[in-house]
C-alpha cells in the first residue's frame, strides 16, 4: 500500500473541491483530490451546464417570437437534434480530459477512486481495479462530495428504469411522453425544457411548484407552463409505478387514475453522498448530511475535518458551495501559516451570504430570479419588514424588451434598519438582473443611499427606481 502525504486532501473534484485546491496551491500548500468519478462534478456534466444547455435554444426561440419583426422571421420549431448535441458539446461530452489538464497546471494531484477517511487526516483510495492507497494530510480533510438525486419509496418505482436529474440531463432522445415527479427547481426546469423539444410533459405535483419561493412565483410559472400544454397537476401523488414488455411506464395515482408515458422523471430533492466516506471511523452517521460551525468545519469530527458543497446543507447551489470552497480555502492556508482566520459576520473566511445573501435563478419560462429572504422567511426570521411590489411588466425596458411583457417585482425591506433582505423577480430574461439586489443585501446598502443608485433608462433595471418610490422616502 503506497502511502502519500499532502498539506490538504480533498474528497469530491466537482466545482467545491476544484475550487477549495486551487486556493489551498494558490496559498503555497500541497493539495490532492480524491474522485470516484468524473472530474468536474454533478455541475459540469449533469446538472448546471448541461441542463441550461437544453434550455437556452427553446429560450432564444420564445425571446424571439416576442418581438414583432423577429416574430414574422422565424419558421418552425426546436431542432431537438440540434439542441441536443449543442447539450453534449457543454457537457465535453462526458470526458473530463480538460478538467484533469486543469488540475495539472494547477499544481493539484488527482486519486482516483473511492476515498474514505481510515483516520485522523487519513484517507484510502480504492481505485476501480482494487489497489488501494493511503493518503495523508499534515492540516485538514476536506469533504466536497456534493449530493445525489432522492429517490422516493414508491412502489415498483426503482424496478421500472426511472430517471433522476441525470438521466433527463444526458438524455440521447426526447420522449414522446414525460411524466415529472416533483414541483422543485429540477422538476419545473425539465419540464420547460422537454416541454419544449415536444415531449407531452405531465407533472405530479404534490405540493405546488416552487413552493419555496414567493407564492407568485410559482403561479406565473404554473400558468406559463400549462399555457406551453404542460399537464401540471398540483396535489397528485403517485402510489405506483410498473414498466410493461413495451417499455411503456404506467403511474397509478393515488386516487386510482392511471398515466402511461415513456419515460418518469422524479425530482423531489437530493440526498449527501457521504454513504461510503468512511464517516463511521469518525463516530458520524454513514450518508447523514455534515454539520459544520461558521468556519466550516464538521461538528464532532475534530478541528481538522471540513465539509463545503452541497454535503452541509446549507446551500444547495454550485454557486455557493464555490463561494464556501473559496472562503475555506482561504481559512486553511492562514491557519497552516499560523495566522488567525478571519471569521465573523464580515470576516473574508466566513461564509456568511448562505445565511443572508443566496441568490439563485430558476431557468423556467417566465424566469424566476430572487437573492436573499422571502416575505415568509422574514417574518418567521422575526424581523419587522415592509413588502414593496410592483408591476415588472410596466417598466419601460421591459415594454420595449418583449411585447406584452409580462412579470412581477418584489422588495422586502427590514424596517429597523431601512435595508434590502430580500428580491424577487419573475418575467423573461430576469436572471442577469438579480445580481444588483444580490450587492444590495450583502452590502446591507441603506434604502436612503440606494436613491442614488440611477438606473439607466430605458432598460429592464428601472424597477429599481420604481419599487424605492413605491417604497417612498
Amino acid at each position: 500500500m503506497d502511502t502519500t502525504t499532502y498539506d490538504v486532501i480533498v474528497i469530491g473534484a466537482g466545482p467545491v473541491g476544484e475550487n477549495v485546491a486551487d486556493r489551498l496551491v494558490r496559498g503555497g500548500l500541497t493539495a490532492a483530490i480524491v474522485e470516484r468519478e468524473l472530474v468536474g462534478g454533478e455541475c459540469s456534466y449533469w446538472a448546471c451546464m448541461p441542463t441550461k444547455a437544453l434550455l437556452r435554444s427553446g429560450s432564444a426561440l420564445r425571446a424571439a417570437r416576442q418581438v414583432a419583426g423577429a416574430r414574422e422571421a422565424v419558421s418552425g420549431d426546436l431542432d431537438a437534434a440540434a439542441v441536443l448535441r449543442r447539450r453534449d458539446s457543454f457537457a465535453s461530452n462526458w470526458k473530463d480530459d480538460g478538467q484533469v489538464s486543469w488540475l495539472e497546471s494547477a499544481g493539484i494531484a488527482l486519486h482516483r477512486g473511492q476515498g474514505r477517511i481510515s483516520g485522523e487526516r487519513t484517507v484510502e483510495v480504492t481505485a476501480t481495479d482494487g489497489t488501494k492507497t493511503s493518503l495523508t494530510a499534515r492540516h485538514a480533510v476536506v469533504v466536497a462530495t456534493g449530493s445525489s438525486a432522492l429517490v422516493p419509496e414508491i412502489e415498483g418505482l426503482r424496478e421500472s428504469g426511472l430517471w433522476t436529474s441525470r438521466e433527463a440531463a444526458a438524455a440521447k432522445e426526447v420522449p414522446g411522453r414525460l411524466v415529472i415527479i416533483g414541483g422543485g427547481v429540477v422538476a419545473s426546469e425539465m419540464a420547460t425544457a422537454y416541454a419544449g423539444l415536444g415531449s407531452a410533459v405531465t407533472m405530479l405535483a404534490r405540493d405546488g411548484l416552487l413552493h419555496t419561493a414567493e407564492p407568485f412565483a410559482g403561479e406565473r410559472v404554473t400558468q406559463a407552463l400549462r399555457e406551453s400544454g404542460v399537464d401540471v397537476r398540483i396535489g397528485a401523488e403517485a402510489a405506483s409505478v410498473t414498466r410493461d414488455a413495451t417499455g411503456t411506464v404506467h403511474v397509478r395515482l393515488t386516487g386510482g387514475e392511471r398515466i402511461a408515458a415513456d419515460e418518469i422523471l422524479v425530482a423531489i430533492g437530493r440526498t449527501p453522498n457521504t454513504q461510503d466516506i468512511g464517516l463511521d471511523a469518525l463516530g458520524l452517521k454513514p450518508g447523514s448530511w455534515l454539520t459544520v460551525d461558521e468556519a466550516l468545519r464538521v461538528e464532532g469530527a475534530g478541528d481538522w475535518l471540513y465539509a463545503a458543497g452541497d454535503v452541509n446543507r446549507r446551500a444547495l447551489l454550485t454557486h455557493q458551495g464555490k463561494y464556501q470552497a473559496r472562503a475555506l480555502g482561504d481559512a486553511i492556508v492562514a491557519r497552516a501559516k499560523g495566522e488567525e482566520a478571519e471569521t465573523g459576520p464580515w470576516g473574508r473566511h466566513a461564509a456568511t451570504a448562505d445565511e443572508r445573501a443566496v441568490p439563485q435563478v430558476v431557468f423556467t419560462d417566465p424566469e424566476v430570479a430572487s437573492a436573499g429572504l422571502t416575505a415568509a422567511a422574514a417574518e418567521a426570521a422575526g424581523l419587522r419588514t415592509r413588502v414593496v411590489d410592483y408591476d415588472l411588466g410596466a417598466v419601460s425596458g421591459s415594454v420595449l424588451h418583449a411585447d406584452g411583457y409580462q412579470g412581477h417585482a418584489r422588495m422586502v425591506v427590514d424596517e429597523d434598519r431601512r435595508v434590502i433582505v430580500g428580491f424577487t423577480l419573475v418575467g423573461p430574461d430576469v436572471a442577469e438582473l438579480i445580481h444588483a439586489a444580490t450587492i444590495a443585501i450583502a452590502g446591507e446598502v441603506p434604502i436612503d443611499r440606494l436613491w442614488h443608485a440611477v438606473p439607466a433608462f430605458p432598460t429592464v433595471s428601472e424597477i429599481w427606481l420604481r419599487l424605492l418610490e413605491t417604497y417612498g422616502r
